[in-house]
């Protein structure tokens, strides 16, 4: 049984590998899984207009633009959604003033659905595009912020290297990041103290989110971290 405050088992969604049990090796981490899934979503949207799953419900979207205006981060900052999936926290950042939004997903069909989303709501300042960031292109550089909710959970599971590709990870945020800048992760899958281990090359947590907590045999537990990291000015994996 874990201490208080840590992970008492992988809860169930809704979150890319949350339920997943025991933490290891999952179809949820292929890009073949995400390509039929973003296809089902893109194909339900267009006929009834549903958007699709909101990794880690509403709840995680304003718990993010609660941090960003309470730091009072400049509207016009530029923030990268690294797997943005159907785009809306893009939306809803947009919605809340934001100005100099980017969205990246390696799934086309994630993308094309974001796309979409993005004409219906109006949103035409946000930029979307078909990228994987384990291979990030040389354009893709100089964010002030960058969120993940899920993506390093999914690729954590990947069946082919998910340690590799989890460094690989860090060395890709590492030059997407700006020195200073700030990285906000939600996660179902690790606790503070792995994704404090996970990005201890060139990250350290700056603030650990409230999130919802439950008790199970009277131990106190968090279903979600959500933590928010600064990139070091003075080092980092990957050359600035």
């Amino acid at each position: 049984m874990a201490a208080a405050g840590e992970r008492l088992g992988r809860p169930a969604g809704p979150g890319p590998g949350c339920g997943e049990e025991p933490f290891g090796p999952s179809v949820l981490g292929t890009r073949e899984h995400w390509d039929a899934a973003y296809e089902r979503e893109l194909q339900t949207f267009q006929d009834i207009g549903d958007v699709g799953e909101i990794w880690f419900g509403e709840e995680s979207m304003v718990r993010i633009i609660r941090w960003l205006e309470k730091q009072k981060i400049p509207l016009d900052s530029s923030l990268l959604d690294i797997g943005t999936g159907n785009g809306v926290l893009l939306v809803e950042l947009a919605k809340s003033g934001y100005t100099n939004l980017t969205g990246i997903d390696y799934s086309p069909s994630a993308i094309e659905l974001s796309e979409k989303i993005r004409e219906k709501e109006g949103m035409s300042n946000i930029k979307l595009k078909v990228e994987d960031f384990l291979a990030p292109s040389a354009e893709l550089s100089g964010f002030e912020i960058c969120i993940d909710k899920g993506t390093f959970d999914a690729i954590s599971l990947n069946p082919d290297n998910a340690a590799g590709k989890r460094k690989q990870y860090v060395q890709s945020l590492c030059s997407v990041l700006k020195p200073g800048g700030f990285f906000l992760i939600t996660s179902c899958n690790w606790t503070k103290e792995e994704l404090s281990n996970e990005f201890r090359e060139g990250f350290e947590i700056l603030e650990e989110l409230p999130t919802p907590k439950f008790c199970f045999g009277g131990r106190i537990g968090n279903s979600v971290t959500a933590l928010v990291f600064q990139r070091k000015k003075d080092s980092c994996l990957y050359p600035s």
